[in-house]
């Protein structure tokens, strides 16, 4: 069996042949990069912001992942939740950064707010503080207004996301629609209703949600909660329409959804999940990068004439001879790199018309710009980029 390259003869799709990772670099202005733990998400992510900035464009890699991995693949000592510039010899321009919800979502507060004192009210409400802090899709949300401001206001030619894994990217690329859903609910619609003499004029049903949350939580919660809806009174327009510009960005045509797996049998199970869950969202996958794969060091034909030439050898003496366990590795190699591509046959098959591309195990993990540039070529190589 031959490994293929980035099955560049893939069907057309509506009259246009499906992009090459090539031209997702160079044309398109939004890329997220998708997939499970552990598969080098990230550092692909990195690349490819890297790739951009070789060709000319002014790059910008964010991660959702609160881990470090993006500040250590760009060999930095760490990355703040503003744009940090990555020097290096390349005509365009490399930043990066790592999301900060908290941070982000003050600076939104700053921004909607009409005065300093309603921006201050809300920012030592104890609701704010949770909700900033522990409360589940806040980084998801927050994501969603770094990547608005980004791509409206950063004066970036491309913005790659490294999401975190799978299935809270599905949070991320649902937290338009949820926040949206949230905004336009009766219960906090009433709660928001401006009325300067207390829960009197609160409409029934968040009397009734309200009673319940004070009968379990105590009072101060629900003046909390009220207080910091109150504060909030007038801003939720603004979220409103920047979570519906961000699904516009997300579903155009500019923007370019990268599967990141690796040929483990979990990893591809995560990648068919979220291939699937795109189609579902109206999206689709622009390439599928395998990342860390045995490489095939022979086709079939070559493996048969150098086992057959070893054969021949083997049945004199000298350095000839010793033949044989090379062609064993060799043949050991070639058998492992089958069962990867067996392993991901299925998502292959799934993502189609997509390119498929394949970046080999490495010696060590990449740790500074110069593996990455490695990386980077590996992968664009195969677009003879």
């Amino acid at each position: 069996m031959t490994v293929p390259g980035p099955d560049a003869a893939r069907p057309e799709v509506d009259g246009e042949a499906p992009a090459t990772m090539d031209d997702v670099v160079r044309r398109r202005s939004i890329v997220v990069c998708c997939g499970s733990g552990g598969v080098g998400k990230t550092t692909t992510a990195a690349a490819i912001a890297l790739q951009a900035a070789r060709l000319g464009r002014t790059a910008c890699v964010v991660t959702i992942d609160p881990a470090r991995r993006l500040a250590n693949s760009l060999g930095v000592d760490g990355l703040s939740n503003n744009p940090t510039r990555i020097e290096g010899d390349w005509p365009g321009e490399l930043h990066a950064l790592m999301l900060d919800p908290k941070g982000t979502f003050d600076d939104l507060i700053a921004r909607y707010a009409d005065s300093e004192s309603q921006a201050e009210d809300i920012r030592v409400n104890r609701i704010y503080r949770n909700l900033t802090g522990t409360l589940s899709g806040t980084q998801e949300y927050m994501a969603m207004e770094k990547l608005y401001e980004l791509v409206e206001e950063g004066g970036f030619d491309i913005v790659v996301v490294d999401t975190p894994p799978s299935r809270s990217a599905l949070d991320f690329l649902d937290a338009p629609r949820r926040l949206t859903h949230f905004l336009e609910n009766r219960i906090f619609k009433a709660v928001m209703a401006p009325t300067r003499v207390g829960l009197r004029f609160i409409g029934v049903a968040a009397q009734a949600l309200l009673r319940t949350i004070s009968r379990v939580a105590g009072a101060d919660i629900v003046h909390d909660a009220v207080a910091f809806f109150q504060a909030f009174e007038g801003m939720e327009e603004g979220f409103r329409q920047r979570a519906a510009r961000v699904r516009e960005l997300l579903v155009q045509p500019t923007t370019a959804f990268v599967l990141v797996a690796s040929p483990r049998p979990d990893s591809v199970d995560e990648a068919v999940h979220f291939a699937g869950k795109l189609a579902q969202s109206g999206m689709s996958a622009t390439a599928l990068i395998v990342n860390r794969v045995q490489p095939r060091f022979a086709t079939d034909d070559q493996l048969a004439a150098v086992a057959s030439h070893a054969d021949r050898a083997g049945r004199g003496s000298g350095p000839a001879a010793d033949l044989g366990d090379l062609v064993e590795n060799l043949t050991g190699y070639t058998l492992a790199s089958d069962r990867e591509e067996t392993i991901f046959a299925t998502l292959v098959a799934d993502v189609r018309p997509a390119h498929v591309y394949r970046v080999p195990l490495l010696n060590s993990d990449v740790h500074n710009l110069i593996g990455l540039a490695e990386v980077a070529d590996l992968l664009f190589a195969q677009d003879g980029a």
